[in-house]
């Protein structure tokens, strides 16, 4: 609507990165807690069926390269996981390692959303219940194990560790952006849809504050690098309650399916969307005669969720999600500036935003900016290394996405300045695209190519079959 098709192609593409990939993420964190689980009832899964197979490989390489002595500018093998490459069973060539937990927990919750919208309401419920109550169980009593000391240093790796934190989890807040998804399921979701994410997102904003404050309070953070922290932090090297670390452990293999039906509900209904323009196969957007659900485009999403469990990391899918769901949502503040801009041109907008005169506020941000590259961001967001003699030789390519950043950042500053553009949507613009530079250029060249992926899949077959397009020719 705003856009025009291929834009819209490309944040639907994104989307896919957002929720199916995304749900790879929470995958991997379940079988953490579930595995926990079965070891602490005296059933421990065998290491080569709770370990993806891309670590495994990636330890072994770099064991025999550096011949498990480390050397500078060498990854460190995790002795752990080059045991169970060495160790796992083979069928001709090829070992077996795969993360079961995860792909069965994928499975189910595939299962219950072909089956139906209404069963999964009632079982996300519950679930969402149990979830607020154990994470308020564990703020409660957390609260009475903190030690301050833990807090100090209160932000060990700076203003620049925390925004690149912020865009290495910001995949969390899918969460929110997928109740839109479900619109053609509320009664008035004009009303329903703006409540319950403002709602949610104020709730679940302080109750991750709680729990970050809590965390880092009971256990230092250089500890809390585990798949399972909540049930860690009650384990012997936090607060050492036994019986409180195993119910959140059990809770939490409950609590966890509910952000992965969430991701599931959302995905096929995107497809099925996309389908009905034309812009996917029809069979996307067919409805399952019993079960009144996008069934087909509900099994495509199963198994696209289970394809990077099978090839990928935890770390590779957190960044790939991470770096999707920035661009997606770039886009659609650019789209809210778009609607803003035909509104004062006269055109009719069906939806806006409060305005705020953004000319002397992203100047301030600009001017900000640059001299802290100067200064303090020199290190972090300098483009260039240390005693540089030669610009192009010398030039640090893992800063390069915020030279991009700083270009975008000068462009809009100008423009905001000569047509005085509104506050909220070029902030959200610009926010979007720094957190998206601190991923990284490596993020960014994989990105690039699930890009170049989508417009592929666009071209060779959305284009030529997209209603929108089909009726602009003929009209034509």
């Amino acid at each position: 609507a705003v856009f025009g098709e291929l834009i819209a192609w490309l944040i639907g593409w994104n989307l896919l990165m957002e929720y199916a990939i995304g749900n790879s993420t929470i995958a991997f964190s379940w079988s953490d807690y579930f595995s926990n689980v079965l070891s602490g009832v005296g059933i421990p899964l065998p290491g080569w069926l709770q370990t993806d197979y891309y670590s495994c490989s990636e330890a072994a390489v770099n064991a025999a390269v550096i011949g498990r002595i480390p050397v500078d500018g060498t990854t460190i093998p995790d002795v752990g996981l080059v045991a169970i490459w060495e160790n796992a069973p083979r069928i001709g060539g090829l070992r077996i390692i795969l993360d079961l937990p995860a792909l069965a927990i994928n499975l189910i919750i595939t299962c219950l959303v072909y089956i139906g919208i209404q069963e999964s309401k009632l079982a996300s419920n519950a679930m969402v219940f149990l979830k607020l109550t154990v994470v308020l169980g564990v703020i409660v009593i957390g609260s009475f194990y903190v030690t301050p000391a833990n807090w100090f240093p209160f932000a060990p790796n700076g203003a620049t560790g925390v925004l690149k934190g912020i865009a290495a989890v910001f995949f969390t807040y899918i969460g929110f952006d997928a109740i839109s998804t479900t619109a053609e399921e509320c009664k008035n979701p004009r009303r329903d849809l703006p409540i319950a994410m403002i709602l949610s997102l104020v709730v679940c904003t302080i109750l991750y504050i709680a729990m970050a404050l809590v965390l880092t309070g009971m256990v230092s953070y250089t500890k809390l690098d585990v798949g399972d922290p909540l049930a860690f932090v009650f384990g012997p090297e936090g607060a050492n309650i036994p019986w409180v670390a195993g119910i959140i452990a059990v809770s939490a293999v409950v609590a966890l399916a509910t952000v992965f039906l969430v991701f599931q509900i959302g995905q096929p209904r995107i497809w099925m969307s996309m389908s009905r323009d034309g812009l996917l196969p029809k069979k996307f957007s067919s409805i399952h005669p019993k079960y009144k659900t996008p069934a087909f485009a509900t099994v495509v999403t199963g198994i696209v969720v289970a394809l990077p469990i099978v090839f990928l990391n935890q770390q590779l899918v957190t960044d790939l999600c991470s770096i999707g769901t920035l661009f997606a949502f770039l886009l659609v503040s650019a789209g809210v500036l778009t609607l803003e801009i035909k509104h004062e041109v006269g055109e009719e907008a069906s939806f806006r935003v409060p305005y705020v005169n953004g000319r002397w506020f992203v100047l301030g941000t600009w001017a900000i900016y640059t001299v802290a590259m100067a200064g303090w961001l020199q290190e972090s967001h300098g483009f260039f290394l240390p005693q540089s003699h030669n610009a192009f030789r010398d030039l640090n390519y893992e800063k390069l996405p915020y030279i991009v950043f700083y270009f975008a950042l000068t462009g809009m500053t100008v423009a905001t300045a000569a047509w005085r553009w509104s506050l909220i949507p070029v902030f959200g613009v610009l926010s979007n695209l720094y957190l998206i530079a601190g991923l990284g250029h490596h993020n960014w060249m994989r990105f690039l190519v699930w890009l170049a992926i989508g417009l592929v899949i666009y071209f060779g077959y959305g284009f030529w079959h997209s209603r929108l397009g089909n009726l602009q020719r003929h009209q034509v």
